[in-house]
């Protein structure tokens, strides 16, 4: 006998605007998959989401659901109304990493959903806030099956829980004139490096990486990694002045004036009278708004390399965060380059683990026992390059500032003399 489709009218609302709905999703699944476990799963999760909104309660328990080995990946769910909504009592979401940048092709999308709908309710998102792809809804029996499969042919369970997170990279270069970095590489360097800390939670609390190839950040790491890697560059910005000269031509003058000469945050640029641009390098702070106004014009110089920022976050315990400058320059050119990098990450969760609070995150501890102490317990030197205003900065003591100012101007001149 079929089983009675629940009513939804408060759900109905939802998809009466003029934006796509998750429950318009859901009763696709519902109404038109061939497959009746999946049509029942989707009805019952329906009833159940109605039910909630009906009483201003959510139902849904955690508890704890892994697959052979590891300890973090899935998130458990399990119905406090099962008896009434029996098909969507369990409802677990495994999280799965996604490739560097997000490349897929259409065979592996394609192998990956009729894996779940095998195994799964058919819902998956692409992707979560950590990065994964958010594959949602399947009971306790299938989450084993369903990761022996995708396994096999390749795929891998993200991070949840104290642990490690699933790493995010832009498009890159692929796709992307303002690349500085190869963020593919990075991306895979970091994570394969940490896969042991993805998948066996130890720490504190989560730890984030992120990588955006150029200022832009793509991937808003600033503000939602412990550990953002930014491409950038150190020498001139290249310009094409023919191609500049042209802009000009076809938008006028008072038109590149008012968006692209008077927007730079530092005033580092000028139009000339005969319509060529004048860039002061050395106030120009990396923005981006000229470049993204006239890519064919205006690029990134030939000196590449990244900037790192540790302790962005969102709201935890003391709110928001953006990530502090520790690394103003690094190249990535070399091996040797790629295993700095990475040995710089494993003594910042290091410290970090040895240091935090439970339910800390790393910007947090930051803020907790100082920058001066943090870099010192990391094991780099106080660089200027730091802070932007360091008389107005509550990081650093400025009883020492001229002393630690001194050591690095000291060092700077003895790398000169090397080279």
């Amino acid at each position: 006998m079929a089983k009675k489709v629940h009513d939804t009218p408060m759900l109905d609302e939802l998809g009466g605007g003029p934006w796509p709905s998750f429950v318009d999703g859901i009763k696709r699944l519902r109404d038109d998959h061939p497959d009746k476990r999946i049509k029942g799963v989707a009805n019952s999760l329906l009833g159940q989401l109605e039910h909630s909104y009906e009483t201003r309660k959510g139902y849904w328990k955690g508890g704890t659901v892994s697959v052979y080995g590891y300890g973090s990946g899935i998130i458990p769910r399990f119905s406090e109304v099962a008896s009434t909504f029996e098909e969507s009592k369990e409802f677990h979401t495994l999280r799965v990493q996604p490739p560097a940048g997000n490349y897929y092709t259409t065979d592996m999308l394609r192998q990956l959903g009729d894996s779940w709908e095998k195994y799964g309710s058919g819902l998956i998102t692409f992707h979560g806030q950590t990065g994964n792809i958010m594959f949602i809804g399947t009971t306790t029996e299938n989450t084993q099956h369903f990761f022996n499969e995708i396994n096999a042919y390749g795929w891998d369970l993200g991070g949840a829980g104290p642990c490690v997170r699933t790493g995010m990279s832009c498009v890159g270069a692929g796709r992307c004139e303002q690349s500085c970095a190869d963020e593919m590489k990075i991306h895979r360097t970091l994570l394969n490096n940490f896969t042991d800390d993805v998948h066996r939670p130890s720490l504190p609390y989560k730890f984030k990486f992120k990588v955006s190839g150029c200022s832009n950040d793509c991937m808003n790491s600033i503000e939602r990694s412990d550990f953002a890697i930014i491409g950038t560059w150190r020498d001139d910005m290249k310009v094409d002045q023919d191609e500049f000269k042209a802009y000009v031509a076809k938008k006028g003058r008072q038109h590149t004036i008012d968006n692209i000469i008077t927007r730079c945050p530092t005033k580092a640029l000028s139009l000339n009278d005969d319509d060529s641009l004048e860039v002061d390098n050395r106030n120009c702070v990396r923005c981006m708004h000229c470049l993204n106004v006239v890519p064919k014009a205006l690029s990134p110089g030939d000196d590449k390399g990244v900037t790192i920022l540790m302790g962005g976050k969102r709201t935890l315990k003391i709110g928001d965060l953006m990530g502090t400058v520790i690394v103003p320059f690094m190249k990535l050119d070399t091996e040797d380059d790629y295993e700095k990098l990475t040995d710089l990450a494993e003594e910042v969760i290091d410290y970090w683990a040895e240091n935090g609070l439970e339910h800390e995150r790393c910007g947090e501890m930051v803020e907790r026992i100082g920058l001066v102490n943090f870099l010192d317990g990391i094991g780099i030197e106080v660089d200027p390059n730091m802070v932007s205003e360091t008389r107005t900065s509550s990081y650093v003591r400025m009883d020492d500032w001229d002393i630690e100012a001194k050591k690095w101007f000291d060092r700077k001149a003895k790398q000169k003399l090397a080279s």
